[in-house]
This record gives C-alpha cells, sequence and structure tokens, in this order.
C-alpha cells in the first residue's frame, strides 16, 4: 500500500472516529433527555390534575393538608452531567488507542525499510556489495528500496566491467611491449649489419634498408592504431562525413593497398559492381583504415606462399557491399562470433602472429558509427570473406 493511501487512511479515521463517538453520545444523550422528559411531563400533568382535585375538594368543603410534590429539572441535569464526563472520558480513550495504532502502523512500514538503506549504504561506504535489499511491499519507500538494489547490481557490473577492463589493459601493454620490442631488435639487427659491412652489396644495402622501412612502418601502424583505439575507449574519434563516390574512392584505396602487397608478395584482384554515379556518406580516412586494418589481418594470419585477396564492390539495394576475400588459414566456427570483439584472439597461433585483439574491434565501431554492419564467413584451411555494408546517400526531394 502507498504511503499515501495509508496517510490518507489514517487522516480519515482520525477525522470520523471522533464524528462517530461524538454522534452515538448525542444520540444516546438524547434519549436520556427525552426520558427524563417524558418523566418530567408525567409528573407534570399529574400534579395538574392533583390541582384540580384539590379544587374541587375545596369547593366541597375539604381541606388539602399536604401540597402536591412539584418535580424539578435540577434532578436531571446531574445525570447528564455525569455522562458527559463518561463518554468524554470513552472518546479521549478510543482516540488515543486509535492514534497509537495508527502511528505504530505508519511507523513500521517506514523505520523497517529505511534501517535496511541505512544498513546497505554502510555497506557499499565500506565496498561491500554482496548484499540485497529486499523489498516487499508497494509503498514510496519499497520502491526505493528497488531502487537501490537496481543500483547496487549495477554497481557490481561496473565493478566487474572494470576488474575486466583492467585485465584486458594490463594484457593489452603487455602485447603492446612485445609487438614493440619486435621490429625494434629487426631494426637494430640490420642497422648493425650495414654497420659492420654485412650489406656489402647494392642488392643486400637495398634490402636492408626496406627491411628496415617497413618495420618502422609497423612500428608507425601500431601507434596509430593505439592512439585510434584511445580514442574509442573514450568515445572521442573525430569523424568528417561527407558525399563520397563509391567507385572512385575504392580505386584509390586498392590502389594503395595493392602497393603495400606487392612488397608482401601477394596478389590482389579488385572488381566493382557499382554504377559510377552511387554515392555514400562516409569519412573517407576512416573507412581506409578498415580496409587497411582488413587487409592487415589478412596478411598477418596468412598461412600460403601465394596469398591472395580479392576486393569486391556490389550494389545491395539501398546499400553497397564490400566483401574482403583470403585465402589464409580461417577461423574456426567456434571463434568466428567473438572476433570483433575487444581484445579477442582466436588462438595462440594468432597470439604469436602479434595480435593484440584490437584491430577488428575498431573496424566494428567504425562502420557502426557509419549506419552500417560487418560480419564474416570463413572456412578452416580455405580463407575468410569480412563483409561490411554502407547506406547510399539519396537526394530527398524538397517538398518530401
Amino acid at each position: 500500500m502507498k504511503l499515501k493511501t495509508k496517510l490518507v487512511i489514517s487522516f480519515c479515521i482520525i477525522l470520523f472516529v471522533p464524528m462517530v463517538l461524538i454522534g452515538l453520545a448525542m444520540a444516546t444523550l438524547g434519549n436520556h433527555q427525552l426520558h427524563y422528559l417524558q418523566h418530567y411531563a408525567e409528573q407534570v400533568e399529574q400534579e395538574q390534575q392533583s390541582e384540580q382535585t384539590v379544587q374541587e375538594s375545596q369547593k366541597s368543603g375539604w381541606e388539602q393538608s399536604a401540597e402536591p410534590d412539584h418535580p424539578s429539572m435540577l434532578n436531571i441535569v446531574p445525570e447528564i452531567r455525569g455522562f458527559l464526563k463518561k463518554m468524554a472520558a470513552l472518546i479521549f480513550v478510543v482516540l488515543l488507542v486509535t492514534a497509537g495504532l495508527l502511528l505504530g502502523w505508519i511507523y513500521t512500514s517506514v523505520n523497517i525499510p529505511i534501517n535496511r538503506l541505512r544498513t546497505a549504504a554502510h555497506n557499499i561506504a565500506e565496498g561491500n556489495l554482496n548484499f540485497t535489499v529486499e523489498a516487499s511491499g508497494e509503498d514510496e519507500i519499497s520502491d526505493l528500496c528497488r531502487d537501490f538494489e537496481e543500483m547496487r547490481q549495477r554497481l557490481v557490473e561496473s565493478t566487474e566491467e572494470k576488474l575486466e577492463y583492467d585485465r584486458e589493459s594490463k594484457e593489452l601493454i603487455s602485447n603492446i611491449s612485445h609487438d614493440l620490442k619486435t621490429p625494434i631488435a629487426s631494426i637494430k639487427g640490420y642497422v648493425e649489419g650495414i654497420m659492420d659491412g654485412v650489406a656489402d652489396t647494392p642488392e643486400k644495402m637495398d634490402r636492408y634498408i626496406r627491411t628496415i622501412y617497413n618495420k618502422a612502418n609497423d612500428m608507425d601502424r601500431l601507434i596509430n592504431e593505439l592512439t585510434f583505439y584511445s580514442k574509442i575507449d573514450t568515445n572521442r574519434i573525430p569523424y568528417d562525413f561527407h558525399k563520397v563516390n563509391v567507385a572512385a574512392y575504392f580505386e584509390d584505396c586498392v590502389e594503395e593497398v595493392g602497393l603495400e602487397l606487392e612488397s608482401d608478395g601477394m596478389t590482389l584482384r579488385y572488381r566493382n559492381e557499382v554504377a559510377p554515379e552511387v554515392l555514400v556518406i562516409a569519412d573517407p580516412e576512416q573507412i581506409k583504415r578498415v580496409i587497411n586494418n582488413i587487409v592487415s589481418n589478412s596478411v598477418k594470419y596468412m598461412d600460403k606462399k601465394a596469398g591472395r585477396i580479392d576486393i569486391l564492390v556490389k550494389d545491395v539495394g539501398d546499400f553497397i557491399q564490400i566483401e574482403i576475400e583470403d585465402n589464409g588459414r580461417g577461423i574456426g566456427p567456434k571463434e568466428l562470433p567473438y572476433i570483433f570483439d575487444r581484445f579477442y584472439r582466436a588462438d595462440a597461433s594468432r597470439h604469436s602472429a602479434g595480435g593484440r585483439g584490437i584491430g577488428l574491434s575498431i573496424v566494428k565501431k567504425i562502420v557502426e558509427d557509419h549506419g552500417g554492419k560487418i560480419w564474416a564467413v570463413s572456412q578452416e584451411g580455405v580463407g575468410t570473406v569480412m563483409c561490411f555494408v554502407l547506406r547510399k546517400y539519396q537526394e530527398v526531394p524538397i517538398d518530401e
């Protein structure tokens, strides 16, 4: 029962109980007065009859020696006063008992849940969240207890998420340290080779310099990825949306990606099935990051000498769909649903390949922020197809 309802009921009881008691007192008093008045009227009538008899006797020569007994209201007033005192005492006792019962009823319904909330607040202040706040009623304080319990559950979830985040962050730092040491060690080795005269031919010198350049690019890519990841974690991704021509944009992207794949000894095939005039609203730099992350992921886990990547852009109604397919090792069916989760790596072999588990989570975040969707289809030993869609830009008539 709501606290407001309890107060209204208490007010009505306190208001109507005295009225009922006073009404009963007045009714009883009225009955007593009526009784006494009837008695008094009978005595008056008897007196009048006696006087008539006396007068008749006097006329007849008879003498009346005794005076008639005249009734008086003075005999009635003390009885009425005594009755009123008894009724007043009864009303006072009934009101006192009623007020005490109502006070105990409201105090109990308020004090018990408040004590529970006080205990819960002390537990939270001490960092103890292993308790429950029970609420059995339907009043406002019970609703507050339920809200308090919901807050406690959210605090538990938040604490668990923070612990998980701290664990993942420590793991990420460990992986970063490993990933930075590897290219730095390679760069130092090749520089020492050049300094020691190991690269004694122009061909070796060119190969050493290219390797150093590629390792430096890997480090630069890693730093950029971590910087972008920190922006994702604080929801401060700098987007610059505008209209982009699909055909021209992806042709430029593929040309840039093709140069990097060629240096890695892989082949790239590209096919566009979208009309030349199709546009999308997108951030070109971030979509390029999506493509580069997917391609880099494919290169990282390529287990075949003749590595191949196919990029297909096609029209699917209100969307354009981009498919990036490789012929790498593939992903198992158990791992496939989790590859876009932050810090997830499918197995130890992926970990040894230098995966930090944030590349595809960044890809998913960017695509979803563009209003699109991303998914993957894979078969172990055959390869993986990464697919994502972007909504087409359509001119809306002014009258609509």
